[in-house]
């Protein structure tokens, strides 16, 4: 299937590593250019020298912390300058850190707040103009399955996340006249940095190990094993392109089936 996504311009946050990377080098496959950002300005060079070196788009490193006010229109200028504007938008951050309610303060929640949902209100927010000058615009928040089956020990993302699922829906709702679509992709245990120090944090709580944390849970998972950022990719880069013209207020669980639910 052609995606329809050579000469597209994308901006994917949260990507010098893990998830964002993986759709950020997939899109690159598909011919996307692509404003490449993270926290990092070392690994985030490095990781779009990789990309690029491995595609025929451009990558641009475009280094700032998205819990910033000012960050993302600096991400939007850049793909102003670089590309004249943005069709594809990927919202992605790293998760609030692990822990139980009460050994949380409000300013742990405010953090939380500021990278978890503002995060991806003002990215949007700051590419809306761009996107609506766009033929075939497209935004993508990458929450977690847990929206629809809290995780142990992880009350910040847990609660936090779900008003991304708010966000999104409204969105799609309210965007959708104008032809912008508006999803959301909620991914379960998949092999990334982040998950690896969340099943520490487990093996710590449950005074146990991480593999044994690990085997616990794909038990749990009819597919008997995590994912992988490359397949959690391909769902999303699809849901980003013109072939997924009809999509719009979905909330796609790419979890191998850990979510039970019928809904």
């Amino acid at each position: 299937m052609d995606l329809n996504l050579r000469g597209k311009r994308a901006i994917v946050t949260g990507a010098s590593r893990g998830l964002g990377y993986a759709v950020a080098a997939t899109l690159a496959g598909e011919g996307v250019d692509i404003i490449l950002n993270a926290r990092n300005e070392s690994a985030l060079t490095k990781a779009a020298n990789t990309i690029q070196a491995q595609s025929n788009a451009a990558v641009i490193p475009v280094a700032g912390d998205i819990t910033l006010p000012d960050t993302p229109a600096k991400l939007v200028k850049a793909a102003g300058e670089n590309f004249g504007g943005v069709d594809l938008l990927l919202t992605n951050a790293g998760g609030p850190p692990p822990g139980a309610f009460e050994s949380f303060s409000d300013q742990d929640w405010e953090k939380a707040v500021d990278l978890t949902f503002l995060s991806h209100v003002r990215l949007i927010r700051e590419a809306l103009p761009s996107l609506r000058r766009s033929s075939s615009p497209s935004i993508l928040t990458v929450t977690s399955f847990s929206v629809k089956q809290p995780l142990q020990n992880l009350i910040l993302s847990n609660s936090i996340r779900s008003a991304t699922v708010g966000l999104t829906k409204s969105l799609a709702i309210e965007l959708g006249p104008e032809g912008i679509r508006v999803n959301s992709i909620l991914p379960a245990w998949t092999e990334t940095e982040r998950v690896q120090e969340l099943m520490q944090a487990r093996a710590k709580l449950n005074k146990s190990s991480v593999d044994d944390e690990i085997a616990k849970l794909t038990r749990e998972c009819p597919l008997g094993r995590f994912g992988t950022p490359q397949e959690f990719a391909n769902a999303a880069v699809f849901l980003l392109s013109p072939a997924a013209s009809y999509i719009t207020g979905v909330m796609l669980s790419v979890d191998g089936g850990f979510y039970k639910g019928t809904i």
